[in-house]
């Protein structure tokens, strides 16, 4: 049967590790996961009351697309708290997962056959989505010296949009107030369109995650309830957008996905509240300390060269040193370590035979006994005559 060559994306290739580890699971082996972007911990307590309770009162049935209106402004008092932004809950948008917020943003932004920029390496998917709607994605290499994001000179005439991330997947590094500004001023000057995906703020060990709506207005900011509030699997996130694009945003929304999911909207509200909030943040207290085991135990092993881990829950290492082919040097400390990494390939197809991404998103001592398999890994793998007794 005949297929679209829309459809002849990329694999996302941490979906295939996942795979990999699962099969070795179910063969008996104890895996330790630190392959996935997926917090070890579940919703809040709040946010699972809040659920329960609004399923023993009725049944949860369409919600208006642009999602719920106290959820709309709950989420706009969250740019209160964490930027002292006044920020009107009617450029709001609650969107199926940040995955759904992306196919609403680049549907509203571009058009089929534009050019839009991101940086290498950076999340994937931004490629795929953007093949898979007929738009033309646009490598822009990044390196140490701009701390591994997008500088104001790689926005060229010919970008009809840019997408940021900060803190970014998979380096962790983030952009401050003065480069978010400059980036925006020059998508402006070169009438492109930006993108922020902020989807890792409120995971930041560095300082305060700046947001793109503190320097502009004219940008679109993606987040979700995937990461700092632990709910992955509820498929939930937001898009705000100029108050012009608000009814755009919300015909594509509407036809698109009809709403997001209500459960996951009511579960949301429970996340946002003082007591959800208190276990998040006890969260983020446990990232920190897995953060700080892991780029100690990486060094200890090796392993020294990473991006500045800002915020999110990733390590990005160079293993120049080890290894030439990533996805190999992957499914070797899978196979003879237990311990599931994702290979640089994923998020740099020109760079990333020679880097290897780290989550440490899990509980501590999954971290601690990761670590501890990687380095007796590096230290087999280096003296191959001592691991066999010679």
């Amino acid at each position: 049967m005949r297929h679209s060559t829309r459809g002849e994306v990329d694999p996302f290739i941490v979906m295939d590790v996942m795979e990999a580890a699962r099969r070795a699971e179910a063969a008996g082996r104890h895996v330790i996961h630190m392959e996935v972007g997926q917090p070890g911990t579940g919703a809040p307590k709040a946010a699972r009351d809040r659920l329960a309770a609004a399923m023993e009162a009725g049944p949860l049935g369409y919600t208006v697309a642009l999602g719920l209106p106290d959820l709309r402004t709950a989420i706009a008092a969250l740019y209160a708290e964490w930027y002292g932004l006044d920020l009107d809950p009617a450029r709001v948008i609650v969107t199926a997962g940040a995955s759904g917020a992306f196919l609403l943003a680049f549907s509203a932004l571009w058009d089929a056959g534009e050019k839009v920029g991101l940086g290498e390496p950076g999340y994937p998917s931004y490629r795929q989505i953007l093949r898979a709607m007929s738009l033309e994605p646009v490598a822009l290499p990044t390196s140490p010296e701009s701390r591994f994001q997008p500088r104001p000179e790689d926005v060229t005439e010919d970008l009809s949009g840019l997408i940021v991330a900060s803190p970014a997947n998979p380096t962790g590094t983030m952009l401050g107030r003065d480069a978010l500004r400059a980036l925006a001023t020059a998508c402006g000057d070169a009438g492109a369109a930006m993108v922020s995906d902020e989807i890792y703020h409120g995971l930041q060990y560095e300082g305060r995650a700046i947001s793109a709506l503190e320097v502009t207005d004219e940008v679109y900011v993606v987040n979700s309830f995937s990461k700092y509030f632990s709910m992955t699997g509820w498929r939930l996130g937001w898009l705000v957008v100029p108050v012009a694009h608000v009814r755009l945003v919300e015909r594509l929304a509407q036809n698109m996905f009809i709403c997001a999911p209500h459960a996951s909207q009511v579960a949301a509200l429970g996340a946002l509240s003082p007591e959800g909030r208190a276990e998040l943040d006890g969260h983020v207290r446990v990232y920190a300390r897995n953060r700080q085991v892991l780029i100690d135990g990486l060094a200890a092993a090796g392993i020294t060269r990473i991006a500045p881990a800002d915020g999110a829950f990733y390590v990005y290492a160079d293993v120049s040193d080890f290894t030439d082919d990533s996805p190999a040097f992957a499914a070797e400390v899978l196979d003879e370590a237990g311990v599931a990494v994702t290979p640089g390939l994923d998020f740099d197809k020109a760079r990333g035979a020679v880097w290897l991404r780290f989550s440490y998103a899990g509980a501590t001592d999954e971290i601690v006994e990761g670590v501890a398999r990687v380095q007796d890994f590096m230290r087999r793998r280096a003296s191959p005559s001592a691991a066999a007794g010679g």
